[in-house]
């Protein structure tokens, strides 16, 4: 049997992606690779006795097996994962589970980082072979003492400084990030980051890896529509968990907002980050020191501008166990650490953030304008 195998690395965190299908791995090859040292590396080459691993192969016989494991009368707990149904057991120090509507299995050894995944279907495999992986990398980053912040992020390329914008949704966080990119800085992260204090002063910052939700209103303004139609006409696509009605509207030139029942949510154009710089000339950064703060908000009519009273930093700018909860660590990848670091980790991370410049912009519909104020901004920080 071949197996197929994906390394990645981010700062001092490493996993290895293994599988019996050269697509699994090679799903975790294109969603890291941009922004976490993402390699084809030679399975036979992987001790997983030593090193942290994520098995992930086609195999109904270990599903089953696994299934009946979890279902054969031991105490179960059931829990949201993914927006799907898990069931959750132990069996000695292991933790397994059963995700019935994704056909996954899983068995968890956290005190040697090795995962086992036995999937029926393919795409629900891929996905959570490399959603195990991204939480493989976090556990281990939160182990040695780094945080993550609810942000977006830009590197200026010249010197590594990076500007953080902070707010809550709908603030504009990913259109600072874009618009900044747009402007020449390199894109670091469209919603969170990793950060660890590091050296006397500084707060060293990493991506945290994840398709970018872009809505078409802000799709259509900075230009992207086009090369998003012809991408679609051309035969390709973006990431799964785009709704058809969104690939639909792109591929027939419509950028009329789209939203779900009710108008709760906006269904928006899903982005894999190696499509930024093939489709939209948007280059990305793998790493940056912290050198301000910027606090966003979007007047649609308003003339941008950089305005007075930016705030300081909340508790609720960091990700935490509470507001983390798609993905809860049921798998205990962090070995108890909370899901947006340890508390002195994040205190440390804010003391030091609050001694940076921190501006307030005011953003509008008008994107060269905001462009501009932005450029003339981030380039006096």
């Amino acid at each position: 049997m071949i197996i197929s195998a994906t390394r990645l690395e981010a700062a001092t965190a490493a996993v290895t992606v293994l599988s019996d299908r050269a697509s699994v791995a090679g799903w975790s090859l294109r969603y890291f690779g941009p922004w976490w040292n993402a390699d084809v590396v030679n399975a036979d080459a992987v001790d997983a006795g030593t090193e942290a691993v994520v098995v992930a192969d086609m195999d109904r016989a270990q599903y089953e097996e696994l299934a009946e494991l979890v279902q054969d009368g031991r105490p179960m707990e059931e829990i949201d994962y993914a927006k799907n149904r898990m069931l959750v057991v132990r069996d000695g120090e292991d933790i397994v589970a059963l995700s019935p509507d994704e056909g996954i299995a899983y068995r968890s050894t956290p005190s040697s980082g090795r995962i086992v995944l036995a999937g029926i279907d393919l795409m629900p495999l891929a996905l959570a072979a490399a959603r195990l992986a991204r939480e493989s990398i976090r556990g281990q980053l939160l182990r040695d003492g780094w945080a993550v912040l609810h942000s977006s992020a830009v590197v200026r390329p010249s010197d590594g400084a990076t500007l953080l914008a902070f707010g809550d949704k709908g603030a504009g966080k990913t259109t600072t990030a874009l618009l900044l990119a747009s402007t020449g800085w390199q894109l670091l992260a469209n919603d969170r980051v990793l950060v660890r204090p590091t050296g006397e002063e500084d707060v060293e910052v990493v991506p945290w890896p994840s398709a970018a939700a872009l809505g078409l209103g802000l799709v259509q303004a900075l230009g992207w529509d086009v090369s998003a139609r012809e991408h679609l006409r051309a035969g390709g696509d973006f990431h799964p968990t785009q709704h058809q009605s969104v690939t639909d509207a792109l591929a027939a030139g419509d950028c009329t907002p789209l939203w779900e029942e009710g108008r709760k949510r906006e269904r928006k154009l899903q982005v894999f980050p190696d499509q930024f710089p093939d489709l939209f000339d948007v280059q990305l950064a793998t790493g940056g020191l912290a050198a301000g703060l910027l606090f966003p908000q979007v007047d649609a009519d308003a003339a941008p501008a950089v305005v007075d009273g930016a705030r300081t930093l909340a508790e609720a700018d960091f990700m935490s166990g509470k507001t983390e909860d798609r993905y809860p660590d049921i798998f205990e990848l962090a070995q108890g650490v909370d899901g947006g670091g340890r508390a002195s980790a994040r205190a440390e991370v804010a003391s030091r953030l609050a001694t940076l410049p921190h501006r307030a912009v005011r953003l509008s519909h008008d994107v060269p304008a905001s462009a501009a104020v932005l450029g003339k901004l981030a380039a006096t920080i």
